[in-house]
């Protein structure tokens, strides 16, 4: 259930995109107040529990992966897509070769560089304050580069074998899904959902050449956890950066944000069984799939 990363810029992508299954673009936001937080850390580092500790603590609105899929329709999917092309293809409606005089030629951008600008975030995120799970840690350092001036939050599982069995429990669990690759194919919105995650985002994130996400997870997860940590601490100087994890709880949280400790519990919003988040988001997934057998609830949380 994987296709060829080469293939992902192909017309025939664009084809399916734009004409199979189109969805409207998203309406353009534009930033009312300034980014203030961005949480960089990578998946299955307890991002929606950030997420509602933020919110908590009056970060209104905190971006997650969530959001990118069960967003308000027009889902902005197709943006994040968008993106994703620019920073791994090289930019442009195409970076796919074009042809003159029977030859092929490379239009895309010879700089060797990426830059996504301010104002190209804020089309999809204008209504937030901080960022966390896909789009923070796929486009860490470009929103590193695009908001000098918010703060940046490494969110980690200090155990990293414990957070490779995560992701191989759910990310892979649910790229092996056949019941969500099907519904991939039957429904518009899936589609994207799958899209944006399997093929772009976290396969991208993961270093999937061949494009198949699962093995790159379980084959590179580790030193690709371990490379980006790397990369956050190299980038970011130590008075702007906190490098937390979620046992560690409100504490050094909000002393680094300069918040009041709240007299309440720290959310932990993947826990199992009824009326936690994990089943919360079983329910969304299943409703908005049209699906019984789909795990994509414990997936990106």
């Amino acid at each position: 259930m994987h296709s060829p990363m080469s293939s992902l810029d192909h017309w025939w992508w664009r084809f399916l995109e734009n004409h199979v299954y189109r969805i409207p673009p998203p309406p353009k936001r534009k930033r009312t107040k300034p980014m203030q937080v961005l949480c960089v850390g990578p998946p299955r580092s307890a991002t929606e529990s950030l997420q509602q500790a933020l919110l908590a603590l009056g970060y209104d609105h905190t971006y997650h992966g969530w959001d990118i899929v069960y967003d308000d329709p027009p889902i902005p999917a197709t943006g994040w897509v968008k993106l994703a092309r620019k920073k791994w293809y090289g930019g442009g409606e195409s970076s796919s070769p074009k042809r003159k005089g029977g030859k092929e030629i490379d239009d895309t951008s010879s700089e060797g560089d990426c830059q996504i600008t301010a104002e190209e975030f804020d089309e999809l995120l204008g209504h937030c304050v901080a960022v966390t799970d896909a789009a923070a840690s796929c486009f860490a350092a470009e929103m590193i580069r695009a908001y000098p001036e918010a703060k940046v939050v490494l969110n980690v599982r200090r155990d990293l074998d414990s957070w490779h069995k995560s992701a191989v429990k759910t990310l892979v669990h649910v790229n092996e899904s056949w019941s969500f690759w099907v519904s991939s194919l039957l429904d518009r919105e899936a589609f994207w959902a799958w899209h944006v995650y399997e093929r772009f985002l976290w396969a991208l994130f993961f270093r999937a050449p061949d494009g198949d996400m699962a093995r790159a997870i379980r084959r590179n997860g580790k030193w690709v956890y371990r490379e980006h940590c790397d990369m956050i601490r190299g980038m970011v100087p130590a008075d702007r950066l906190l490098e937390w994890s979620a046992d560690e709880g409100w504490e050094p949280l909000c002393k680094f944000l300069g918040k009041e400790v709240p007299d309440v519990p720290f959310p932990h919003a993947n826990a199992a069984g009824p009326g936690g988040g994990w089943k919360a988001r079983e329910e969304m997934a299943i409703k908005s799939m049209g699906g019984e057998d789909n795990i994509l609830c414990e997936d990106w949380c």
